[in-house]
């Protein structure tokens, strides 16, 4: 049902693509170009307090990409700057390279969806939606078509007489987006839309969210401090941090291969390991913990002997075996300090005489370790499971 009303909604944005008319009269076909948005050096200060400093980033046109950070950290602020709420105090906002950074909010086209929904209460579901477009003095037959198509896209047509109250929060979001996609915007942004929402709900909207981006082809910037969320719907995703941007990339390049160990630490889980490089070789380096010496591969490459390094791993990719394995790069002998069960997976943290404690994440259908308190176990990884970090 849901992809027969996504695919409804891309047919009729198509024929709305090809016949929309100019609001000056003319009769010429309005020509929908693609918007690449690009932020340069954009900063946003509050006396002495930074809020968002110097970020520069591209977000190319249809992108779906998530600005991720802790609270405080500024992507909100970054959102409302290229919304045109908050003006930067310095920087520029360019739309396809033309400067929209003065531009007032209701002349930049964009859509907006809040964690607060933002609906009137006063008006029903089909009024939240037919909004933007009245406000547009779109004629009476056309808003009718429009919000009919996009009440179907929610799948939420048998509700379009009710007030917010009478919905649930799940409906509320979904009104909202339609609400945000009526009106055809060249950018959709999103402030922590699915916040108010209970998990398994939250997992529901997820999906479908990104069922409608990858349909409709419109920029999406959104906004959380979910790490799974991010990593689940975005092309691409913004860490931010204090204000600034700290590294960009897909989820996969981000989790798989972080620059520091702030990326390491926020999006997922990860172990920390402080050595000495002692050997460095064509394809990877040996570095000692102690009197423990341990291989990296060189896909990070930049080491020297004799210099100090941070690797990053990953709890999945450390396995418990009671033996050490013959076929693993670094083997470490410890003890199980305590355990956790999650239903799929079994949480370990493991005490070792030289490496302190370490996390290990372990499929409940694969573990070949029973997790007891205190019992002796071996940590095996491969050379290239693990990553050489920067230090924060």
């Amino acid at each position: 049902m849901f992809w027969t009303a996504v695919d409804l909604y891309m047919k009729t944005k198509a024929r709305v693509a090809t016949k929309e008319k100019l609001e000056d009269g003319t009769g010429m076909e309005r020509r929908h170009l693609a918007h690449t948005l690009r932020l340069d050096g954009v900063s946003k200060h509050y006396g002495l307090t930074k809020a968002v400093d110097k970020v520069s980033l591209t977000v190319p046109n249809g992108e779906f990409i998530t600005l991720l950070g802790p609270s405080g950290s500024g992507k909100t602020t970054i959102l409302m700057m290229v919304a045109g709420f908050y003006p930067p105090t310095r920087g520029e906002i360019l739309l396809e390279e033309r400067p929209i950074t003065h531009l007032p909010p209701e002349k930049r086209n964009f859509g907006m969806v809040f964690q607060g929904y933002a609906l009137f209460p006063h008006m029903t579901v089909f009024d939240n939606i037919a909004f933007p477009l009245r406000m547009r003095r779109r004629p009476l037959g056309d808003i009718k078509r429009r919000v009919d198509e996009l009440l179907e896209l929610v799948q939420l047509t048998s509700f379009c007489d009710r007030l917010p109250r009478m919905l649930s929060g799940g409906q509320q979001q979904r009104v909202a987006l339609a609400r945000a996609l009526v009106f055809t915007p060249d950018i959709l942004l999103l402030d922590e839309p699915l916040g108010a929402l209970d998990r398994k709900l939250r997992a529901s909207v997820q999906v479908e969210l990104k069922l409608v981006h990858q349909r409709v082809g419109t920029t999406f910037i959104y906004v959380t401090h979910d790490q799974e969320e991010a990593l689940a719907m975005s092309s691409r995703i913004a860490i931010i941090r204090e204000g600034r941007l700290v590294q960009v990339g897909s989820p996969h390049e981000l989790y798989e291969r972080p620059a520091t160990r702030f990326v390491a630490d926020f999006l997922g889980r990860s172990n920390f390991i402080r050595g000495m490089v002692s050997k460095v070789y064509d394809s990877g380096f040996t570095y000692r913990v102690g009197q423990e010496s341990f291989q990296q591969s060189a896909t990070t490459g930049g080491v020297r002997a004799g210099e100090e390094v941070l690797i990053a791993i990953r709890p999945e990719k450390i396995s418990l075996t009671e033996a050490p394995l013959d076929s693993a790069a670094n083997r470490v002998a410890g003890q199980i300090r305590n355990w956790n069960y999650f239903g799929d997976k079994f949480q370990s943290t493991i005490r070792t005489a030289t490496l302190g404690d370490l996390t290990a994440v372990t499929p409940t259908w694969r573990c070949s370790v029973e997790p007891v308190d205190s019992r002796p176990v071996w940590l095996n990884w491969d050379d290239d499971a693990s990553v050489v970090v920067k230090d924060d």
